[in-house]
């Protein structure tokens, strides 16, 4: 039970006990009679009995409506004038809250009959003691109204309780979902990008063969070509090398980018021309020097062009405006598309998954992915660095040639050695 619920309990069970010791020392509400007992000690322990233990009417509220009940109808058999039993009262309210909507049947009626068994009880009291009905009538009707009142009041609580609990738990199984499905979005994504690097480093390995081979036969007959091929076995070994530390690295947790993706930064050129043919209208500009990309950032550069650019056909409105910026030490790729609105709440609609898979790429290359849509456009940006941070020094090669980026060039054919 948290402490704000303890307090709230003790200040309750205060009040209601001086209430009742009010009550019970004025006579009553209503003018005194001379044959009522006058509050005295014995009245003021029954009256701690029917209040005090309100205290754990959370924890218990049965036991404590059955001890409060029982204490206010000691009090009228005694003879002291309780013409408003608070305490009982707000236990049994307590039980309405608590048992009201009970599963189990057998709790839930003896709950109800408990209640519904005190102003009954009351009445015999009454006349046990020789007080007339036609007396008390008023006040037997007044206190059977209060406690159906606090019986329907407590029961609505519940109820209410009882939604918002449900509420809760279904934002929660939400919220777990929603974890589930982006956690699954970027392990299948860094999948992708393991194959990609089976790729780079297998196609690397046979480039090392070729070259190595080369070397070999040349030895003798061409010693400065032999040279130049064992310098390309080196070169690409350091890149390989490289690759393979700068995404190892980052997919050493669980780690899972995809087949056929061009490492060359001709293949961005023919994935915007591909997309203007299916019918999507692209502006795009260019700034800094093209150079040799990294296989995984040029990789990277081009699957989340990609995917920027299917949302803008998917969820845009037929238009985009690409800019690509190839600085010193990374590459930035820019998308701004206007976006078509959901139905009923002018909210811009974008994609699904894709901005996690697009985002889980530039962050395992140690770059950033950022988004921001508003009623009439929606805006991607990332920034690819060249080489991770991590790293003491650059492992990449900057030819500009098949072996250096790890794949052929769209634009020709693997120079031969």
């Amino acid at each position: 039970m948290r402490r704000r619920d303890v307090a709230i309990d003790v200040g309750v069970a205060g009040l209601v006990f001086w209430l009742t010791l009010a009550i019970l020392a004025d006579g009553g509400l209503g003018a005194a009679t001379p044959d009522e007992r006058r509050l005295d000690l014995f009245g003021v322990l029954l009256a701690a009995v029917a209040t005090l233990p309100l205290v754990a009417r959370r924890r218990w509220p049965l036991t404590v409506y059955l001890v409060t009940a029982a204490a206010s109808l000691v009090l009228l058999a005694f003879g002291y004038t309780l013409d408003l039993a608070i305490g009982t009262g707000v236990a049994a309210y307590s039980v309405a809250v608590a048992h009201g909507g009970d599963r189990r049947p057998v709790r839930r009626w003896v709950a109800l009959l408990a209640v519904a068994a005190f102003v009954p009880s009351m009445t015999v009291l009454y006349k046990a003691v020789g007080v007339e009905l036609h007396e008390i009538g008023t006040e037997m009707v007044t206190t059977a109204a209060i406690f159906l009142s606090l019986w329907l009041v407590g029961d609505r609580i519940r109820l209410r309780q009882e939604r918002i609990g449900a509420l809760e738990e279904q934002a929660r199984r939400a919220e777990r979902d929603r974890l589930r499905e982006r956690t699954l979005a970027a392990v299948q994504e860094r999948t992708r990008i393991a194959r990609d690097l089976h790729d780079s480093a297998g196609h690397a390995i046979n480039v090392i063969l070729v070259q190595a081979g080369a070397a070999r036969l040349l030895h003798e007959r061409d010693p400065e070509r032999s040279r130049q091929a064992i310098g390309t076995v080196e070169e690409v070994a350091r890149g390989l090398i490289g690759e393979i530390d700068r995404l190892v690295r980052a997919l050493r947790d669980d780690g899972t980018a995809e087949l056929g993706v061009p490492a060359d930064p001709a293949a961005l050129d023919e994935l915007l021309a591909r997309h203007e043919v299916s019918g999507l209208r692209i502006v795009s500009t260019e700034r800094g020097v093209r150079r040799a990309l990294p296989p995984s950032v040029a990789w990277s550069a081009y699957r989340i062009l990609q995917e920027a650019l299917t949302n803008a056909a998917r969820h845009g409105r037929g238009s985009a405006e690409v800019g690509l910026l190839f600085g010193t030490e990374a590459m930035e790729v820019t998308v701004v598309n206007p976006v078509a609105r959901n139905d009923g709440d002018g909210t811009p609609a974008v994609g699904g998954h894709g901005i996690v898979g697009m985002r889980e790429r530039a962050t395992l290359l140690g770059g950033s992915l950022d988004t921001a849509a508003d009623r009439e456009t929606f805006r991607l940006h990332a920034r690819l660095p060249y080489h991770s941070p991590t790293l003491a020094e650059d492992p990449l090669p900057q030819r500009a040639d098949a072996a250096v980026t790890g794949r052929p060039s769209p634009a020709g054919p693997e120079p031969a050695p």
